[in-house]
């Protein structure tokens, strides 16, 4: 017996074609079902096209300042030559670079002190998001959010109320924010908020970046700061020490003005606070260069973010348009429509062949 080389089930381009013809015949003979589908589409993609509120977006991009690596390296250099350790004086460089500054704007914690944050004279920024966003009304089985008050110390807050600027920190953070590098081989960062709110998006917007801004500051440069304020109060301390000593060798040289070189015991007391003032004034002198070289630093971890654009009005927005939704609508509509007569179709043959 001869080897088949095509199994039964294979078919020939003239039964395909053939198969095509009746698909298509069958499409058309429902002719009146799928021009319903798409007038239906239509009509709904016009609704939607209509009742949706327009999204909102406000956009700040601002360029990260990362430290000046080289120039402090360059500066440990010279410093040691002269016996002076950087170590301790060096900045937290490596504390917020990169994306580790794009996980802090997605934080509960800027998230929440953010919206406590004042939208108007009488209103905050989360008392705006729970009244267009509804959520009174959302989640009125669950807490009565009408009865809180959010403009009290965060101390006080009930769990309730803790746990709902929880929530709409989640909301905001799953669904309308979003911070994002244009470039990754850049230093430029965007923060973008999406709400059907124009106002709402902007203050939330200027207000996060501020949020953010001051506490990177805050935390880039405290172990600057606290080197900073130490090493003066020393500087300080060690000044007023160096005036003591040198009014104390002025005295002790007033006592004895003309001392007779051949009887040293007249001199020792003058020596001794000679002594005192020159090993103060060493101390004193290495302080002030570790100072100095300490407000360098300090100067060289600020200013911590450059803004470049930020959001103004009028905002832009996101919407569907009237003829875009209605030809949407009916492609949609139409589509669906196809799949479930194809599949209809597809299960009478299978019970006619059963």
């Amino acid at each position: 017996m001869a080897s088949k080389h095509f199994s039964d089930n294979q078919f020939t381009l003239k039964e395909v074609i053939q198969n095509l013809g009746e698909w298509f015949a069958y499409f058309l003979s429902k002719w009146k079902i799928l021009i319903a589908a798409g007038i239906l589409g239509m009509v709904l993609g016009a609704l939607v096209s209509i009742f949706k509120k327009p999204v909102f977006h406000a956009e700040t991009s601002f360029v990260l300042e990362e430290g000046e690596v080289g120039s402090m390296g360059q500066m440990s250099g010279l410093a040691s030559l002269v016996g002076v350790n950087l170590g301790s004086l060096g900045g937290t460089s490596g504390l917020f670079q990169g994306d580790n500054i794009m996980e802090l704007y997605r934080s509960d914690r800027m998230l929440g002190e953010t919206l406590l944050k004042p939208f108007s004279e009488s209103q905050l920024l989360i008392d705006r998001f729970v009244e267009f966003e509804e959520l009174d009304k959302k989640w009125a089985s669950k807490v009565d959010i009408s009865s809180m008050d959010f403009s009290i110390p965060r101390d006080q807050y009930s769990v309730s109320q803790d746990s709902v600027v929880k929530e709409v920190s989640k909301l905001i953070r799953e669904n309308q924010l979003s911070v994002a590098k244009p470039d990754r081989k850049l230093s430029i960062i965007q923060v973008s908020i999406s709400s059907k709110d124009e106002g709402f998006a902007k203050a939330f917007n200027e207000t996060l970046v501020d949020n953010v801004n001051t506490f990177y500051f805050q935390t880039k440069t405290k172990k600057t700061g606290e080197n900073l304020q130490i090493l003066q109060s020393q500087a300080d301390s060690v000044r007023a020490i160096l005036d003591e000593s040198l009014a104390e060798f002025a005295t002790a040289t007033d006592r004895v003005p003309n001392a007779n070189p051949l009887l040293s015991s007249a001199q020792v007391e003058s020596r001794k606070r000679q002594i005192d003032v020159q090993a103060t004034g060493a101390v004193y002198q290495e302080i002030v260069k570790n100072l100095e070289i300490a407000k360098v630093n300090h100067r060289n971890n600020s200013p911590l973010i450059q803004i470049i654009d930020s959001p103004r009005f009028p905002l832009k927005r996101s919407e569907i348009r009237l003829v875009k939704g209605i030809v949407l609508g009916a492609i949609i509509t139409g589509l669906l429509v196809l799949f479930g007569l194809y599949f209809h179709r597809l299960y009478q043959k299978h019970v006619q062949e059963s």
